[in-house]
């Protein structure tokens, strides 16, 4: 990843740990970061736990990224930096954020947990801010690890003893869980107990939400805020589906990430076909799309995306990464500020459903057979 992206890079264990370290390296406690409502929920506890004040921002309603034009003057003064999403691998608008960042004074954090393939003006997603955090479970598929990049390799010692620091030791039973589980899943699915599977899943703590966004606990929440631990006092909302999320990995996770790593080439050109397959269906976005990324997800848009689900169950595709709904409406103004122009987002959370572009034909399939019908956007929510 050094030589893709011409950076210094930091293995991590998950991509959540990797922006935690980013977030306290170079935000100073109390910040305000601007950052996507439209986003996994454990990312905004990662920046609590940071010591910072997630700031939410208006999104552009045919993809999902940040509406740099629609942030008002008054959000982006007292800033201390700006995280982007890249969600589902449709980049934010890096170049424009680059630029605006360093009018402030202030980091760029690229958030390209589903972007390790995605360009912007043939240029990587993460090559852009003052750090970016990769995925390894998304793309690469290895249901562990990330790494950072930097611009400055001369923070690599100071930024791995951080993360060092936060570190769990390896365990031998961790490490056979990790080297089973795939055999398990595949083994559970193929006989056809899902259900089973995902109890199993729930068990290790590997899926534990039971509606898309986790329960929030305000209660909770405020006295983790109050007491001012850092990771730790938040470890119950950031572990959520990903309870060894701090673990120092072993050879077991080494070896086998490292194998699938050596195919990320061949899996992105499939990314990329199936993303353009997608695109050119009637629940794709409108508009001109440019090449195709070798996206993780293809958010198509929906009318009623609950009777889409459905549709994809009935074919065994499981659904996932929904994002609804939107943060400051899932968190509320005590623990985050809100969007100035929430119904983009809000239209988007709702419409959007992120398509495996791996199994373009049987999404195609399975929502032609259904009747679903594209959404189509208010006038106001528009672009």
């Amino acid at each position: 990843m050094r030589r893709r992206l011409g950076r210094e890079c930091l293995y991590v264990p998950s991509c959540r740990l990797g922006l935690y370290v980013a977030l306290r390296h170079w935000c100073p406690p109390g910040g305000r970061v601007l950052m996507s409502p439209v986003n996994d929920d454990v990312i905004m506890f990662v920046v609590l736990a940071a010591g910072l004040r997630p700031v939410q921002a208006p999104l552009n309603a045919r993809d999902g990224s940040i509406d740099l034009a629609a942030v008002p003057d008054s959000d982006w003064r007292g800033l201390s930096a700006v995280l982007t999403t890249n969600l589902y691998g449709n980049p934010d608008p890096a170049p424009e954020l680059r630029a605006r960042c360093d009018a402030l004074g202030i980091p760029l954090i690229e958030d390209a947990a589903h972007a390790i393939g995605s360009e912007v003006g043939g240029r990587a997603v993460g090559t852009f801010g003052d750090a970016a955090v990769f995925s390894l479970s998304k793309h690469v598929g290895a249901k562990t690890g990330g790494f950072l990049a930097v611009a400055d390799p001369g923070l690599r010692t100071e930024l791995a003893a951080a993360r060092d620091a936060l570190l769990e030791p390896s365990r031998l039973a961790a490490e056979l869980t990790y080297a089973v589980r795939p055999y398990a899943e595949a083994g559970m699915r193929g006989l056809r107990l899902v259900r089973a599977a995902r109890g199993l899943l729930r068990a290790a703590g590997a899926e534990e939400r039971r509606e898309i966004r986790m329960e929030l606990r305000p209660g909770d929440l405020k006295e983790a805020l109050a007491a001012e631990r850092g990771l730790g006092g938040f470890d119950s909302w950031v572990r959520v589906d990903m309870h060894r999320y701090r673990i120092a990995p072993g050879r077991v996770r080494l070896g086998r990430t490292e194998r699938l790593l050596s195919g990320l080439d061949p899996l992105l050109g499939a990314h990329r076909a199936g993303t353009e397959r997608l695109l050119g269906t009637r629940w794709a976005a409108p508009g001109p799309h440019g090449a195709a990324q070798p996206l993780f997800r293809v958010p198509l848009l929906v009318a009623d995306r609950d009777a889409a689900v459905a549709a994809l169950a009935r074919r065994r595709i499981t659904t996932g990464y929904l994002y609804d709904p939107p943060l400051d409406v899932y968190a509320g103004d005590v623990f985050t500020d809100a969007s100035p122009h929430p119904a983009p987002a809000a239209w988007f959370a709702r419409h959007a459903l992120p398509a495996d572009p791996l199994r373009a034909p049987q999404v195609i399939a399975a929502l032609g057979e259904s009747g679903a019908e594209p959404a189509s956007p208010p006038e106001h929510v528009g672009d």
